[in-house]
């Protein structure tokens, strides 16, 4: 790396990157939450029914995939000139992404 591009690299701010991993935590809590509402609530279940041959898993998502990407235009405004502590977004991310992980599996669902 030559000394313009490292000072280039210094200036650049995170908050884009940030935004992206965080939305991605957004994203999959969004697909573990709407996924354990539709499997209890049969109307919603109903509703999100957009091809029939894989049910409610086809509006499942296609809402979650809305959110993410909802989220991810969201923070990249807020975000896109400022440097933000990514330490705590990549935390906050995993907590996530391991919310939305356990909220698809049916036992851990059925017990909310």
């Amino acid at each position: 790396m030559t000394g313009r591009d490292d000072v280039t690299a210094r200036m650049m701010p995170n908050g884009p990157g940030a935004a992206a991993i965080l939305s991605a935590g957004i994203g999959s809590v969004a697909l573990g939450t709407i996924a354990m509402m539709a499997d209890k609530v049969r109307p919603l279940a109903n509703r999100l029914n957009v091809y029939h041959p894989t049910g409610p898993l086809s509006g499942v998502s296609t809402l979650a995939i809305v959110v993410w990407l909802v989220a991810w235009a969201a923070l990249h405004y807020f975000w896109r000139e400022r440097n933000v502590d990514l330490r705590r977004v990549v935390v906050v991310a995993v907590v996530l992404l391991a919310a939305g992980i356990l909220l698809t599996f049916p036992p851990f669902a059925d017990l909310l």
